[in-house]
């Protein structure tokens, strides 16, 4: 058993960052949370900034976690951090950011090196590299952006690095990149076994510009003296090498076997299904994952708490005020009238694309649609048709990975929309599954304790796991309200095809 009591981790999402202290049975003594903005600089172009947000937040919620429980930092057996898992960071030797980070598919500025890279492979190559179309989550696009449009920064780069790998390098001064996010991000520059493939990296960078390839439970190394100072943990603190943010998450709601599904209900939906096979879908994304032996089929939209957040600074300031005077939460209140609102939303159907979309359809000039508008509609029918949209693209995945003959065993729902019970209900009665909440749904930080304590030795594996992570809350679908959802599902599915080519002209037109 590894010395000390408890364990530590800091997940950094796109708004907000939380902590998370817990002891090694896996109970959760201390939580806390940090938020920030998002850069959004141009269309398509989402950035943060390295050192002012990542490495800020995770100083100010570890200190703050040890202050407020007053734990004796000697005490912390070891840390698991997790980031937005594809964004791409350029440093140099002296790990200071040459550029504020590209985040993760959101960012889709690298539109022409994904068509020059399709070209350059060819689909049959395109096929065989990644498993599917290059995307804009796809951090090698990412790269060659800042190849083509910065030389200078490029010229200058030391290590590209994702968000995790930056912090870890922070703290404990080695470059290390999980293996299983190697292989689902920054493809094809990475063996299975996190070897660099040096003979991909032509187009890209140079071999030496990326980190060494782990295994996401591996000790990276230990804090240093001076991050000690910054962070407030006790130098020498082991440091496991960490991952996205999603799989983080993944673990923390128990998808730690094949069948078992996660929901992540963040700024945007991810996610994840544990598989015996690797199953490749030009619509999702089949890889290896974080367990050993088993298989991931991924898949990310971009609009989620994106869109819930949108409605309520621009459709409801009302309640966001009332929240500002200490009355309740304001998403809640917006919920009050909503769910009075009959399934299907009296004859409206969203598309609810308002920063392009990821999967299943991968295209970043996708927007957003909203048809059947009438006299009789409020801004409440509207939301709720939003809620309804995204409740259908979760059962665009969910159909995907039965065409696959997955059956889903267990689906888990974590991330902040879990808070919204009546969204939570919508999406079972939309899918015609049960949807089961985690006892504990702080999120990824939570799951990066628990890998950190395997790390440590706390915990053997991941299947010891099974014995700390507990669902408390199922929400069973009512198979009345999915058949009435049905109609207006299949009409979403083709709408999507029905307006791409309008979508496509208004983007070109924006763009000038």
């Amino acid at each position: 058993m590894a010395a000390g009591k408890y364990l530590i981790g800091v997940d950094i999402g796109t708004y907000e960052s939380k902590g998370c202290l817990t002891d090694h049975e896996g109970n959760v003594i201390a939580t806390d949370s940090e938020k920030h903005g998002m850069e959004n600089p141009k269309p398509n172009y989402y950035e943060h900034d390295a050192e002012g947000v990542w490495w800020h937040d995770l100083c100010a919620l570890t200190n703050r976690l040890i202050e407020k429980t007053g734990t004796d930092p000697a005490e912390i057996s070891a840390l698991g951090v997790s980031t937005l898992g594809t964004c791409c960071l350029p440093v140099d030797k002296d790990l200071k950011p040459l550029r504020k980070a590209i985040l993760y598919g959101i960012d889709a500025r690298s539109v022409k090196e994904i068509a020059y890279l399709t070209e350059y492979y060819g689909p049959e190559k395109v096929k065989e590299l990644f498993g599917r179309p290059i995307v804009s989550g796809d951090v090698c696009a990412k790269i060659l952006w800042i190849r083509n449009n910065e030389p200078e920064v490029y010229e200058k780069t030391y290590k590209f690095l994702t968000g995790t790998s930056y912090l870890v390098a922070k703290l404990t001064g080695n470059f290390v990149v999980d293996r299983f996010l190697g292989l689902a991000s920054l493809r094809p520059l990475y063996h299975p076994d996190g070897r660099i493939r040096e003979e991909m990296c032509g187009p890209f960078c140079r071999p030496e510009q990326l980190p060494e390839g782990r295994v996401v439970t591996d000790v990276a190394g230990h804090i240093t003296k001076e991050a000690a100072a910054a962070c407030g943990l006790r130098e020498g603190t082991p440091v496991i090498v960490g991952s996205g943010d999603s799989s983080s998450e993944a673990i923390s709601t128990g998808v730690t076997s094949p069948g078992d599904v996660m929901l992540q209900f963040g700024s945007s939906v991810f996610i994840y299904c544990c598989t015996e096979e690797l199953v490749r879908d030009d619509r999702v994304r089949g890889n290896n994952f974080l367990i050993p032996d088993t298989f991931s089929v991924a898949a990310g939209t971009n609009n989620c708490g994106t869109v819930t957040k949108w409605f309520r600074d621009g459709f409801y300031p009302e309640a966001v005020e009332k929240e500002r005077e200490g009355h309740e939460n304001a998403y809640q209140t917006m919920m009050e009238t909503v769910r009075k609102i009959p399934a299907g939303s009296e004859g409206l159907i969203t598309l609810p694309y308002l920063a392009g979309e990821r999967t299943p359809i991968n295209d970043p000039d996708a927007a957003g649609l909203v048809i059947g508008l009438k006299l009789k509609h409020t801004k409440h029918h509207l939301y709720r048709s939003a809620l309804e949209g995204i409740a259908y693209s979760v059962a665009q995945h969910i159909d995907i990975f039965r065409e696959h003959g997955i059956s889903p065993l267990r689906i888990m729902a974590v991330g902040g929309g879990t808070k919204n019970r009546d969204w939570m209900q919508i999406v079972a009665d939309v899918i015609g599954e049960p949807v089961h909440m985690a006892k504990v749904t702080i999120g990824a930080s939570y799951g990066d304790c628990l890998m950190a304590g395997i790390g440590c030795g706390v915990f053997r594996d991941f299947a010891d796991l099974k014995n700390v992570i507990r669902p408390s809350v199922t929400l069973m679908p009512d198979m009345e309200e999915h058949r009435k959802y049905m109609p207006y599902r299949k009409m979403f599915d083709e709408l999507y095809t029905a307006n791409r080519e309008f979508m496509h002209r208004l983007s070109a037109m924006e763009e000038g």
